[in-house]
Formats: C-alpha cells, structure tokens, sequence
C-alpha cells in the first residue's frame, strides 16, 4: 500500500464523492463516537455495489481501509489492478482454495489497521435486493484469529441520485463493536461457534437496516 498515493486519492476524490453519494452517516443511538475508529477492527458491511468500499474509504476519511476485492476487478484493466494495489486492496480468489487472503488481513489487523469485508462476496442481483445474500464465515476466523471486534455497517446502496431529496442520499448507518471473542463458547465446536457467530453479525446488520427505516421514518 502507498499511503502517498491513498492520501492524494482520498483529498482529490472527495469533492466528486461530496457531489455523487451526497453522504449521510448515521450512528446507533446517535453515539457520534462510533465513527471514530481506533486501533484494529474488521467493518463488516452489506453489499450493493461496486462503489460500496469508495462510500467507506470517504466515510472513514482518518483511517486506511484494507479492503478485500474479487478477483473479476483486477481482470477489468490493468490500471484499475494497479490502482486497487496502490490503495491497499487484498486480492481474492472467489474460485480457487487459495486462503492467502485471510493471512493477509489478519497480518494487518493485527498491525493495528482497519479491515473491511463484504460476507456477501457479490452484489446482489435487481431480485435479490429485498434480502441479504448468504454471509461467507472466513471474516469470523479472521476476527477471532487477529482477536479485533467486528464493527456491523450497513448502507442502501443508493448513489449518483441527483435529485436533492433525502431519501436519495448515500446512508450509511454504523453499528456498536461486536466483541466476536465473547461470542464464542467453549461447549461448542469450531465449526458451531463460527456458524453462530457469523449468524449473529448478519442479524445485526439486519438490525441497522430496520433502524435506517425507522431513522427514516422519523425524518419525513
């Protein structure tokens, strides 16, 4: 990762992501604290788009974000592949057994930076944008193995809206830390923990959903 060029990306590229995501951030229980992340943490967010890790890397403008990206990115150009490396993104191989990956951001996490995963692994298709894809478990053993609390994020997706209405900005609701290390118990087997866990994470992002609704609700 170059931090020069992170840094000369996110000063030029916030006046048009001000402009394209007109962004609203919105924290639990109005606890502004939330979106001061220190140390490690592994954000842990639903996914909507391909813009979705710009969102973040603009929402949390003090900390470098590493972020794992599919494979099909780095294979669009051969800038955009230098371009995700300069930044800091971790390659993933969605066909192979390559597990290099979670080495990779575990190593990082516990160099004391920030992580962001995608569960869902893909963005969902038109039909299935009234649910949640299946949540991939792999971020829970790398919580547990870099022993950093998960932070549950959730956003609509909704972006490039140029109609200055409310409900046509980016959201982005953030969740309280999730102390995956607590969760685990030891009358389970791995496999039963992980699987309880990553259920857990999923609920609470389901949660911020229905909290932005209500949030919203109250707006009008």
């Amino acid at each position: 990762m170059n931090r020069l060029f992170l840094w000369f990306v996110k000063i030029t590229g916030w006046p048009i992501a001000l402009f394209y995501y007109r962004k609203k951030v919105i924290c639990v229980d109005n606890d502004k604290s939330l979106k001061k992340i220190k140390g490690a943490a592994l954000l842990v967010s639903n996914h909507t788009s391909v813009y979705d890790y710009p969102l973040m890397m603009f929402t949390f403008m003090g900390r470098s974000i590493r972020t794992l990206v599919a494979e099909i990115m780095y294979k669009k150009t051969p800038l955009l592949s230098k371009l995700l490396f300069k930044i800091g993104a971790i390659k993933v191989d969605r066909y192979t057994y390559d597990f290099a990956f979670m080495a990779k951001l575990i190593d990082c996490l516990n160099k004391g930076e920030l992580g962001l995963v995608y569960p869902e692994a893909r963005v969902p298709k038109d039909h299935e944008r009234d649910h949640f894809l299946e949540f991939s478990p792999s971020y829970v053993y790398m919580a547990l193995e870099a022993n950093c609390p998960i932070i549950p994020i959730y956003t609509n997706g909704i972006y490039g809206k140029l109609k200055k209405k409310y409900h046509n900005r980016a959201k982005v609701v953030i969740g309280r830390p999730i102390d995956v290390a607590s969760l685990y118990k030891d009358n389970l087997d791995e496999k039963e923990n992980i699987n309880n866990i990553n259920n857990y994470v999923k609920g609470r992002i389901e949660e911020l959903k229905l909290y932005l609704e209500q949030y919203e609700k109250k707006e009008k």
